[in-house]
């Protein structure tokens, strides 16, 4: 029986680019070659998708230079990857895409449109799963309908800021200092800030602005960081829980990769019933926004009343040596050989094929 074909898509535009090459060879490392041959394809930081050959020009970053030039075929009829160089095309038959992309253009829903519109099966969350777990706000708004405790919020649109002292004003009203300001659709903290007055709320709403046209202005959660995996379709299952330990106020960008003492740890000491409550959260949460697959779902529990207060989901979490995702699932018995088989099957199954 001849080896199916999966494509690895891996790269993007977004600030988080490099991460999502560090995610795919982990990725890659583990897909079994005995069931799948592996296409790798990145896309580069201004957009063009290139196929890798090896995976030490991923490594080293040499497949930028790629020759051939790598497009998939929004022809339901074809399932196809089109691979150009020097004029001439090879169309390879795609049976499943692990798309491995963090951040806008990745795990919003677009890249999963492509794929829908081609009716090829995919690892990961449908688009609209996609598309509301990217933006924190409209996530606020389906998580709010099934009662789970979250952090409260003012929503800001960027033209709004032309009015910045009625802007000021709403959010005052809304949310006691002091507060944190972030993208909507930016992940990995990217222009995330924290305020603790007028002043800094109008800086840290403005440095928002740049990343995104729709800002989410948020009470502070004094607690400690609890991150849960859930994995799985019709009937989705929790991991265990991790705690983040950060190096800084806040998980930023740089505390999350930068920052040496930044850690995790895998199945904290907490409160009892405190982490079946974060697990049976995280699947409603999963189930709420209509997610498949995988998700990351991370939550605060408040320093002075441990209670369990949703944070955001992550539909793409990292598969880097870091990353919580893995690491909680490896926790539980399952290898990351055997949870890249499953997130396949999963995707296979979804389709029926």
């Amino acid at each position: 029986m001849a080896n199916k074909n999966i494509v690895v898509l891996m790269g993007g535009k977004s600030s988080e680019h490099d991460v999502s090459l560090v995610s795919a060879k982990t990725v890659i490392e583990n897909i079994d070659k005995d069931l799948y041959n592996v296409i790798m394809v990145g896309i580069t930081k201004d957009g063009q998708w290139k196929l890798v050959d090896r995976l030490d020009h991923l490594e080293d970053g040499s497949w930028v230079n790629s020759k051939t030039s790598a497009y998939i075929c929004p022809d339901t009829g074809s399932r196809e990857l089109l691979l150009e160089r020097d004029g001439k095309v090879d169309r390879i038959f795609i049976d499943v895409v692990f798309p491995v992309l963090h951040g806008m253009n990745g795990e919003d829903g677009t890249v999963q449109g492509l794929l829908e519109l081609a009716a090829i099966p995919y690892v990961g969350c449908g688009v609209l799963a996609s598309a509301c777990s990217m933006d924190k706000f409209y996530t606020k708004i389906v998580v709010d309908s099934i009662g789970v405790r979250q952090a409260k919020f003012v929503g800001v649109r960027r033209h709004e800021l032309t009015h910045m002292d009625e802007v000021v004003a709403r959010v005052e009203a809304g949310v006691p200092y002091p507060v944190f300001v972030k993208p909507s659709k930016a992940g990995s903290s990217q222009g995330v800030s924290k305020a603790e007055n007028r002043e800094e709320l109008i800086d840290a709403l403005n440095l928002a602005a740049k990343h995104d046209s729709k800002i989410l202005v948020e009470e502070t959660i004094v607690g400690r960081e609890i991150e849960c995996g859930v994995l799985g379709m019709n009937e989705p299952k929790a991991s265990g829980v991790g705690e983040v330990l950060s190096a800084e106020e806040f998980y930023s960008y740089d505390a999350k990769y930068n920052n040496e003492e930044s850690r995790t740890v895998v199945d904290p000491e907490l409160p009892e019933g405190k982490a079946e409550e974060i697990r049976k959260d995280a699947v409603a949460i999963f189930k709420a926004l209509d997610c498949s697959g995988l998700s990351r779902v991370d939550f605060f529990l408040t320093k002075d009343t441990n209670e369990v207060v949703f944070n955001e989901i992550n539909t793409l979490p990292g598969f880097t040596a870091i990353s919580m995702y893995p690491m909680l699932w490896e926790a539980r018995g399952l290898s990351k050989k055997a949870l890249v088989q499953k997130l396949i099957d999963l995707a296979m199954n979804r389709y029926d094929v």
